[in-house]
């Protein structure tokens, strides 16, 4: 548990030493180190074991026994990836209104028919209507919730705006890109440690919905990004052998804590569009904006 607290104490104090110079290089854009958690190059453990997914069923509901949902995981492997930033938070409603009131792009929403054609109907139609956009405006309260109803080119598109608009390079990050941000460099299962906290994420379906960005601190990862178990699942840039999208999060609000581990992966149709999908941005760095 020492050794632990020493690594998530060392990789918070890397990443506390870069951010600075982020806010220095980007002074002049909306986002600066508040919004964005510097991922420091280097390697860090990826996917999960056969200990770990053991664990993962004992607690991870019936529906995940019986399809052996964990079987997807990616085998455990060190793997290298490059400096980047992450968003430390989900795309809010607010966030993704400013986007469409700027660029006509169209608000999230789905039909009951279309909601029913795509399938994954653990949900009925009526636990979908809180979230509709009306007006093109987000549904009242929900400002700061995570922006839900919206597919894989839905985000790409908002990824590209917020380039175009600030100068800077963002995109969906990768599945590894993901489960770094979420877990660290130790091969933790969630972003806290190995053991399942429920005070600490929105899941199990113990508030019965989304809930505001950041509401739950002492979940945040070892690099200060929130919500990342529980909450939403989040899109990727990362595809399935058969072209489905690799959706990461942690799980969503309604999902069993095994679902909630850093390496879990579930594949969807880039054209899903449901109340438990939603994202976060990557910022491209090199190594002239970190110096």
């Amino acid at each position: 548990m020492r050794s632990m607290t020493r690594r998530r104490f060392l990789e918070g104090a890397i990443a506390f030493a870069i951010a600075p110079r982020l806010d220095l290089a980007w002074a002049a854009g909306r986002r600066s180190d508040d919004r964005l958690a510097i991922i420091p190059a280097g390697p860090f453990w990826m996917g999960s074991d056969a200990k770990e997914r053991a664990y993962a069923y004992r607690i991870g509901g019936d529906a995940a026994r019986r399809n052996r949902w964990f079987d997807a995981d990616l085998p455990r492997q060190r793997v290298t990836l490059g400096t980047y930033a992450m968003d430390r938070y989900l795309v809010t409603n607010e966030d993704y209104q400013q986007f469409i009131q700027q660029t006509g792009h169209r608000a999230p929403h789905i039909s009951e028919d279309e909601y029913r054609r795509q399938g994954y109907l653990v949900h009925p139609y009526e636990k979908v209507r809180p979230y509709l956009w009306r007006d093109r405006r987000h549904p009242d309260g929900r400002g700061r919730h995570p922006v839900v109803l919206l597919s894989l080119a839905d985000a790409l598109a908002y990824a590209r705006w917020l380039g175009e608009l600030e100068g800077r390079r963002y995109r969906l990050p990768t599945e590894a890109e993901w489960e770094k941000a979420a877990r660290g460099t130790d091969g933790r299962y969630f972003p806290w440690g190995n053991r399942w906290r429920s005070e600490w994420a929105n899941a199990e379906n113990h508030v019965g919905g989304t809930t505001e960005v950041g509401s739950y601190p002492q979940g945040a990862s070892p690099y200060g990004c929130f919500d990342m178990a529980g909450n939403a699942f989040e899109w990727t840039s990362s595809e399935f052998a058969d072209g489905k999208a690799v959706m990461k999060g942690g799980g969503s609000w309604d999902d069993q804590p095994g679902i909630c581990r850093a390496a879990a992966r579930h594949g969807r149709t880039k054209d899903a569009r449901h109340i438990l999908f939603g994202f976060r941005c990557v910022c491209e760095m090199d190594a002239a904006t970190i110096r």
